[in-house]
């Protein structure tokens, strides 16, 4: 085996051995966001010699990212994720193949992504790509491997793994709402966490050793370090075939579009256009239109009667991330005429440095 003693210390474990670590060596995971969790699941999956790790995230990394998100450093601000993750493995273990996939995931790319991993890891903090990649999962007989936070408390589970209970089985209103970190607050120590229980389910599920949490929720306190473990049912009325997917992603995700910031500069004073800040009210920079309005994305839906669905609508929130969600709920209530900003008020923030505007 190559440089077995880089594992040595992992190899002596009767439960892992020369059989185990080549487990490892031939497994495939693919991890869905480089944020706070994945920045915990991946250095210790390359480290333990996982052999293939895709990482998928459109995301570029901010200065608010570096508080939990510790694989970065602080020269690397502005610059993808995803490259600067593999960055790190390559430095950390050469022997793990990185796929770095600088996309956001889709209906329309999530399949034939899948199709090519063993194992996905969800580690993002959007609960509709959460549904996304639990049915994405179904179609292609993946197992989901779940975490998520609520500022001081996370929760752990493996759906659709031998057959068993899925994401849609322990919440299986699609419609709920539920506040990310970004809107929510949360402590680095939280995903990190979070994070590594979840590579260590991962690992147990490539070694098929252990108890893996399936048809089980672990519920974990940062605060009190108290942890609860909740079994659930697998309901097996929701189904889903690839036509049924295709139907209920692609066509939605097809009419999302996204507009340059520098385009929108010739409209800003049009009150033909309204420009939606769905960030939040402390965040900077202000972008104070005279044609706009701000609604946290997390208020979004309790607020939507202050839109008018027939008018045109930019959406724009810090970097770009929260206003595409923002659109998936409005294109829901059938808002037609809407826009993401691309790049967010950080880009137009730029542009207006650069032109010498004011608004």
């Amino acid at each position: 085996m190559k440089d077995s003693t880089r594992y040595n210390r992992q190899i002596m474990l009767p439960e892992i051995g020369e059989d185990g670590q080549y487990k490892l060596s031939k497994a495939k995971v693919l991890i869905i966001g480089t944020g706070g969790l994945g920045a915990a699941i991946l250095p210790y999956l390359a480290a333990a010699g996982v052999g293939e790790i895709g990482i998928v995230d459109d995301d570029i990394i901010e200065v608010s990212n570096l508080q939990r998100q510790v694989i970065y450093k602080t020269s690397a601000v502005g610059k993808y994720k995803v490259e600067e993750a593999k960055t790190m493995v390559s430095e950390l273990n050469p022997l793990v193949k990185i796929n770095a996939i600088a996309e956001r995931l889709s209906g329309k790319n999530a399949i034939d992504l899948f199709e090519s991993y063993d194992i996905i890891v969800d580690a993002t903090d959007n609960i509709q790509i959460k549904y996304l990649i639990n049915d994405a999962c179904l179609i292609t007989n993946k197992p989901m491997v779940y975490g998520s936070i609520f500022r001081f408390q996370g929760q752990v589970s493996v759906f659709n793994y031998q057959n068993g209970p899925t994401y849609r089985c322990l919440y299986p209103d699609e419609n709920s709402s539920s506040a990310n970190c970004t809107d929510a607050g949360v402590i680095g120590i939280s995903v990190g966490i979070i994070g590594m229980f979840q590579a260590n389910e991962v690992i147990k599920i490539i070694l098929e050793v252990g108890e893996v949490l399936r048809g089980k929720v672990l519920v974990y306190n940062v605060l009190n370090n108290e942890q609860q473990k909740y079994d659930f049912e697998k309901n097996s009325s929701f189904y889903l075939d690839k036509i049924a997917f295709e139907e209920k992603y692609k066509t939605v995700q097809n009419v999302t579009d996204e507009i340059d910031a520098a385009t929108v500069l010739n409209q800003m004073d049009s009150y033909e256009v309204l420009f939606l800040d769905v960030r939040n009210l402390d965040e900077l920079p202000k972008i104070n239109f005279k044609n706009g309005i701000q609604i946290p994305l997390m208020n979004l839906e309790n607020e939507i009667d202050k839109l008018n669905s027939d008018q045109t609508i930019y959406v724009y929130c810090q970097s770009g991330i929260r206003s595409k969600m923002a659109i998936e709920q409005l294109q829901k209530k059938n808002f037609k005429n809407i826009k993401s900003i691309t790049g967010g008020a950080l880009a137009l923030n730029q542009l207006f440095k650069k032109e010498s505007l004011s608004i």
